[in-house]
This record gives structure tokens, C-alpha cells and sequence, in this order.
């Protein structure tokens, strides 16, 4: 007895079931090769990316780039692999290296650029070879190397579902007769409540007669006693106002007007000129009796002049004391004058401190003059900038703008040698972003070395256009002479 084995029953078109994801995942995919990169730094892959979306592959330091790379050589987001029409472009610059694969050989990028399109990239000017889906290859930049190749678009996979027993059994798996009752009882329970805190079986209030209740029983309140007033408050109005009309009486003597006259007149805060001369005098006597003072102990008045190293104690003797400064020599000082009095501020008499200064001659004495003698003024002539390698737009205007600073070069120069003059010429090699990469001097006979490598220094701090070819020489003559 041979066992039957049911045919499958095929399924209908449209039907679950008709194609699993397994059998889509392996569907073939058909459409243009994506690019594969690889990222290798220091002679490890540290990154691997399929860029599924046909699109531009960015490279820079700046964030916005897919590969961020800490590069200065390179623009900020250079397009490395450039989407043009539908097909992919390999733009590299004058720093970059590697080799690129093609149907008819290998071929190294230096040996491109000949063939290669120039498109701007930037402040930078690139080159641009078109790659087919056949080519791999690597591209070197600064330390991190870029593998790439064209690989087939890696297959949809399909989108998670959730099994059909769990889709459809949420809704039959429920007791719908434990629920319904369930939904009853919690609604009977929530009315019980809910009657229990309303108020329907308050009885009914009619505001109309509670407010007539509450009038009746207000008219019916008893009035309240009379206060009586004691007699002695009622007097002290009239005993309290008597001190208070007798008011003093100011005397009509002169005395009180002078003595009234005087706090006014003192309050004011002022001084006569003639009370403040009278200070100032009396603080210069002061000053000549210190000095005096200061003498007849054996310190000398220059201590006082000069370091102020004399005692407190001996400043306060002297502005005790009567002494003053005698007409005698006093450290050294002929005060003149006949006697042996003291000096008071404004007496005259003798030469006094008048003849100071003098040194014998009938004319006054000068202490003299002092004439600064200038030394001699440089002058920097700067000649036309010649370029060469690329266009540099701004040249001329940098290079005169230079002027000032050689012409401080040549001045600081000429402080250590007045007779120096003589020129010289600076070759600078100016950058992909205008930046001047370096500075060289020739010539420069009858220069010091101060001098040129001060003028080295300020082109070096110079900033030009960006060159057209990544790169220029300019070459910069100046002549120093001294008027």
C-alpha cells in the first residue's frame, strides 16, 4: 500500500505568504555599484563605509565632511569623489599621492594630472579624472590613506514584522463576558459613590425667606447703653491749651541780638583771607624752626630734604620749641645777614637765601643748557614685485604696504651704525592660501644681519591672495639709504 502525500495547495497572488523576506532578501538587485572606502591610519583599517546613496564623499576638517581628517592642506570639505551626471569624479590635489586602477593598467595620480580636468576647489585649484565602476585604487593625505572600489548595492532587507499569531491573537485571547461584567460592576460601584457626596437629598433652601428672617431678627436686637463722658477729660482740653498760648517773649536787649548775631555768623564754615594768611604763616615758622632744631642736634637738613630717615621724636621737639634757623651757616648755607638772630619767613636783610645759586659773578647763575643731537633718518625704497609660478592679485598692494615696516628695520639699524646703507632682495614662496611659506635673503651687501633678518621676518608675516596654480614666487627688491 503505497502513502499519498497531499499536494500544496498553490497560493493565490496577492495573498500573505506568496514571497517570504527570505526569498526577497536573496532577490537579485540590479542597478549602478556603490563606492566602498576604507580608512587606514597608521597601518590599520579604522573605518569601512558602503555609501549606499549615490552621493558626494566629503573629506576636511571640518564637521560637516563624511571623513573628518585633521588636514590644514586641504580645504575645510573638499569633495574627494564628486556625483556628476550619474557618475562618480576623483578630484585631488598637488599634496595628495596614490595610484588608481583602470581597465588599461595602473596609473599613479602624478601621472594623471596630465590628462586630468582643473576645476576650483576652494582657495585651491584641483584635479578631476572620471572613474568607471571597474576602477579601485588609494589615495594618500598626510597620514591617512583612502581605499576605495565600485561594489554592487548591498540588498534591501526587508522591514521587521511582528509573527502573525501575535498580530492576530491580542484580540481573541480577551474574555469579553469577565469584561463586560467587569465594566458593569465598576460603574454601579462609581454611581453608589457618587450619590453618597451629591446633594440631592439636601432640603430645598429659599434664600428669599432666610434673608427676611435675618431682618426680623436685626430689628429685634435691643439698642446699646449710652456712655457717659467723666468730667475730668472734658477739662483738659481747656487746661492743656493755656501752657501752650504763653509763649516766651525774647528780650529786647542788645546783648542777646550780638550773642544770636554770633552762632550765625560761625556756623557759616567760612574763613577771612586774613585768618588764613595768618595760618599760613605761622605753618612756615613751623617748617624754619624744625629746621633749625634739626641742625643743633647734628642731622643734617638734606635727611629731611632727601631720604626722610629722621626720627618722629625730634620732628615733634621742634615744632614744641621756640628755635628757628640762624643767620649763620647752616649745613653748608650762607643765609647772610649780620647778627645771630633767627630767620623768620618774609624778614629781610643781607643777601638771605637770595644769593643762593650764585657763584661769584655779578650776573645770575644758570645751570645750562642741553642740545639733542638727531641722528640720521633711513629711507626704504621698495622696487616692483616680480611674480612668477601663478598669479598673485593683490601683489602689488602688499608689497607696498611693506614699506613702513623696512623702513623701522633699516632705522633700528641705523642706531648701531649711522653710515649703513646698502640693499637687498627677499625671494618668498607664497602658499595654496596665500600664506608665505618662506622668505629668502640675497645680496643684502653693506647691511648688518639685524637688519636683514628684520625685514625677513616682517614678509613673512605677510598675507596675499591666494595664487592661481596653488603656488607663486615673488620676488621683492628694496634699497636702504640714509638722509
Amino acid at each position: 500500500m503505497t502513502q499519498q502525500h497531499p499536494h500544496p495547495t498553490p497560493s493565490r497572488p496577492g495573498q500573505p505568504g506568496q514571497m517570504t523576506a527570505v526569498m526577497r532578501a536573496v532577490a537579485p538587485v540590479t542597478g549602478p555599484k556603490v563606492l566602498r572606502i576604507g580608512l587606514v591610519q597608521g597601518g590599520k583599517v579604522i573605518e569601512e563605509r558602503v555609501i549606499k546613496q549615490r552621493t558626494h564623499v566629503t573629506i576636511g576638517p571640518s564637521e560637516k565632511s563624511m571623513f573628518v581628517i585633521p588636514s590644514k592642506s586641504i580645504p575645510p570639505s573638499f569633495r574627494l569623489f564628486e556625483l556628476v551626471g550619474g557618475e562618480y569624479f576623483l578630484n585631488f590635489l598637488d599634496g595628495m599621492t596614490g595610484r588608481v586602477a583602470f581597465k588599461s593598467g595602473v596609473s599613479e595620480l602624478a601621472a594623471l594630472k596630465g590628462s586630468a580636468k582643473r576645476v576650483p576647489a576652494g582657495n585651491a585649484q584641483a584635479y578631476q579624472i572620471q572613474l568607471s565602476e571597474e576602477a579601485r585604487g588609494k589615495i594618500v593625505v598626510g597620514e591617512t590613506t583612502f581605499l576605495f572600489q565600485f561594489v554592487a548595492p548591498p540588498p534591501v532587507q526587508p522591514k521587521p514584522q511582528l509573527p502573525v499569531s501575535v498580530r492576530t491573537g491580542i484580540a481573541s485571547d480577551i474574555d469579553w463576558t469577565t469584561t463586560i461584567i467587569a465594566a458593569f460592576s465598576f460603574l454601579f460601584h462609581f454611581g453608589a459613590v457618587g450619590s453618597i457626596y451629591s446633594d440631592w437629598m439636601d432640603p430645598v433652601v429659599d434664600d428669599e425667606v432666610d434673608v427676611a428672617q435675618l431682618l426680623e431678627s436685626v430689628k429685634q436686637l435691643p439698642a446699646p447703653p449710652a456712655i457717659e463722658q467723666p468730667k475730668e477729660n472734658a477739662d483738659a482740653p481747656a487746661a492743656t491749651a493755656a501752657p501752650v498760648a504763653e509763649a516766651p517773649k525774647a528780650p529786647s536787649g542788645g546783648g542777646n541780638k550780638g550773642a544770636a548775631a554770633g552762632p550765625a555768623k560761625g556756623g557759616s564754615g567760612g574763613m577771612s583771607d586774613a585768618r588764613a594768611s595768618a595760618l599760613t604763616n605761622e605753618l612756615a615758622q613751623l617748617d624754619m624752626q624744625m629746621l633749625g632744631a634739626l641742625n643743633s642736634s647734628g642731622n643734617a637738613t638734606a635727611s629731611v630734604l632727601s631720604s626722610g630717615d629722621v626720627p618722629t621724636g625730634l620732628l615733634e621737639n621742634a615744632a614744641a620749641s621756640g628755635s628757628g634757623v640762624g643767620k649763620g651757616g647752616v649745613a653748608g648755607l650762607n643765609m647772610g645777614g649780620a647778627g645771630s638772630g633767627t630767620v623768620r619767613p618774609g624778614a629781610a636783610g643781607g643777601g638771605g637765601l637770595a644769593s643762593i645759586g650764585n657763584t661769584g659773578t655779578s650776573g645770575p647763575a644758570t645751570a645750562g643748557s642741553t642740545q639733542v643731537v638727531k641722528g640720521p633718518v633711513g629711507n626704504a625704497q621698495v622696487g616692483g614685485a616680480a611674480v612668477s609660478g601663478g598669479s598673485v592679485s593683490n601683489a602689488p598692494s602688499i608689497v607696498a604696504g611693506m614699506t613702513a615696516g623696512f623702513r623701522r628695520c633699516y632705522n633700528k639699524g641705523l642706531q648701531e651704525d649711522p653710515g649703513m646703507k646698502g640693499s637687498v632682495r627677499i625671494t618668498a614662496k607664497i602658499g595654496p592660501n596665500g600664506e608665505v611659506m618662506s622668505a629668502t635673503p640675497s645680496g643684502g651687501s653693506g647691511l648688518s644681519g639685524t637688519v636683514i633678518s628684520c625685514v625677513v621676518a616682517r614678509v613673512q608675516s605677510a598675507q596675499f591672495a591666494p595664487p592661481e596654480g596653488g603656488g607663486a614666487t615673488v620676488v621683492i627688491p628694496v634699497t636702504f639709504v640714509s638722509q
